[in-house]
């Protein structure tokens, strides 16, 4: 096939874009990721001349519809303070060591599951690291643990993380099916990182026991109290939600919006409010992408990859080489991206292979640092609690945990054919 100068523009605007998502913006310029996306759009449409109403139509509005509705909802949930008193409570119980680190993991995982893991990692991490100081407990092991169950615990839904609401959208798949197929291998996860941080080297460093239990008064000024009725309005919401994504064949994004619509309905949230906990810059990051991998795919030059590599025996559609390919390219350019990359060469079995990739690009982000937001969330709020947690100590964690949690993803899914 040949190509015009149009697609080798096309080509040079793709590239620096994911060089963005790779480095985190561009040197020498104040650009983040969103930044990056936003300007290689508007590149791509200057190059091509295409209308705005078709770039428009590049984007998978269902996906950008579904991810505002829920960061609607995590906001109900942040400011009515549910996240914080459930991790005051659960450090409140008379739990050990092991007992504590378990039920925080399980918290941590559950309600990633339903909200997002980077909102629970904002509300989470500051409980939990003075919970720790004032146990006498080291707080790495804890801090770890919330944000690789976190990342874990999202993948159970296809409205725990963005990438997977984008898989389940763009290939339509059901609700209640993902859940079934996507629950056994994050139940066996959550308990695997939970055994190398109770009897894995170095976790019990600096560590002590209390069984009694302890009155957790955590003095956040940025925490909002505990509101009973904007949280019980949020978890209707939310359980209504999950109930027609699991019963109903209703289209999700039109069911969540609605959700968002009656959360916005408040005497005491201004809607000023909970949109300022709407992350627009995530918005704005699909956006730009979705339409410069449109411009991408029209060159053809994926497909000529794709049927490159198939001559070198690597086939998307076979597990191994999904696999392998999710994992490096969601630590190199980001879980979002890499799986928009991935996406449209699927394959005939594209559901199956769906599944696998919104395991494998999810549970990929435990294993560096920098692989996942809501690690670098929990890092950033540790170090204003005065906690060092650098790369060098969540690698200990990071590497063997994603290890074992893809291997449990390769066993299952293999089990399950």
């Amino acid at each position: 096939m040949n190509h015009n100068a149009t697609d080798w523009g096309i080509v040079a605007v793709f590239a620096t874009v994911y060089l963005g998502m790779f480095l985190g913006g561009l040197p020498r310029l104040k650009l983040d990721r969103s930044g990056v996306a936003l300007l290689g759009a508007i590149a791509v449409i200057a190059l091509t001349g295409l209308p705005v109403e078709d770039a428009a139509r590049a984007v998978d509005l269902p996906t950008i519809v579904l991810l505002f509705a829920f960061m609607v909802v995590s906001a109900q949930m942040r400011l009515g303070g549910f996240y914080t008193e459930v991790t005051r409570r659960v450090g409140a119980l008379p739990l050990s060591r092991a007992g504590l680190l378990a039920a925080l993991i399980g918290v941590a995982g559950g309600l990633s599951a339903i909200f997002s893991n980077d909102v629970v990692c904002l509300a989470m991490t500051p409980v939990v690291a003075r919970l720790c100081l004032q146990r006498g407990l080291n707080p790495l092991p804890f801090l770890i643990g919330l944000a690789c169950a976190a990342n874990i615990g999202s993948a159970a839904t296809l409205i725990g993380n963005p990438q997977n609401m984008l898989i389940g959208s763009v290939l339509q798949l059901h609700f209640g099916d993902y859940l079934r197929q996507a629950l056994a291998p994050v139940g066996i996860s959550l308990v695997l990182l939970w055994l190398w941080l109770t009897f894995g080297p170095g976790a019990r460093a600096g560590a002590a026991e209390l069984a009694s239990p302890v009155g957790v008064q955590v003095p956040l000024e940025d925490a909002p109290a505990f509101d009973r009725w904007q949280t019980a309005k949020g978890l209707a919401v939310a359980a209504a939600l999950m109930g027609i994504f699991l019963f109903t064949d209703w289209p999700r994004d039109v069911a969540a919006l609605v959700g968002a619509g009656v959360l916005l309905l408040s005497r005491r949230l201004h809607s000023a409010h909970v949109m300022g906990f709407v992350d627009w810059q995530l918005l704005l990051l699909f956006i730009g992408l979705f339409v410069v991998n449109h411009a991408f795919e029209t060159t053809g030059l994926a497909a000529e990859a794709v049927a490159w590599l198939a001559t070198q025996g690597v086939h998307l559609t076979e597990p191994g080489a999904l696999l392998v390919l999710g994992v490096a390219l969601s630590n190199l350019v980001s879980n979002v991206p890499a799986v928009m990359l991935l996406l449209p060469h699927l394959g005939a079995n594209a559901s199956e292979a769906g599944v696998m990739l919104a395991l494998v690009s999810t549970f990929a982000g435990n294993l560096l640092l920098v692989g996942s937001i809501a690690n670098l969330i929990v890092a950033d709020l540790a170090a204003k609690q005065g906690i060092t947690l650098d790369w060098k100590q969540h690698v200990i964690t990071g590497i063997p945990v994603t290890l074992a949690t893809l291997a449990v993803v390769w066993g299952w899914m293999r089990w399950m054919d």
